[in-house]
């Protein structure tokens, strides 16, 4: 069965409302390179329930815990790839707004880059990750 178009055309337009789940979906889909069909066999539900899924609010941090599974148990998804897929795009929102507005200065970092200065800091003076 295909997904009607209207729900289509519905899920489309979530991506661009930031308390949307479309939007968190397209956001992880964008970072890690990946397909709608590709994220709706990670969370293991069908096109039609992603599609459905990104008409929902995006859980506020007050009551994730809570809201995120109420969205795992109305859409019969598993909850721990759901999680992992929302709090990867929360990660990266945070990044996002730390991020310079700009250009660099000279002798500055790209945007971006502070993390990987920092891990191959810590690489050379030969500490490992805890």
């Amino acid at each position: 069965m295909s997904t009607p178009e209207w729900l289509a055309r519905a899920a489309r337009r979530s991506q661009s409302e930031p308390g949307m789940m479309g939007h968190v979906f397209e956001q992880y889909r964008q970072s890690e390179g990946r397909s709608e069909e590709d994220l709706a066999k990670e969370l293991g539900c069908s096109h039609d329930v992603l599609h459905r899924m990104a008409l929902c609010r995006r859980p506020g941090e007050s009551r994730f815990e809570e809201q995120v599974t109420a969205i795992a148990t109305r859409f019969e998804v598993a909850l721990l790839p759901l999680v992992q897929v929302l709090r990867r795009v929360e990660v990266i929102e945070a990044l996002a707004a730390e991020a310079p507005v700009g250009t660099p200065e000279e002798g500055e970092p790209e945007a971006g880059t502070s993390m990987r200065v920092a891990a191959r800091d810590r690489a050379k003076d030969g500490e490992t990750a805890s």
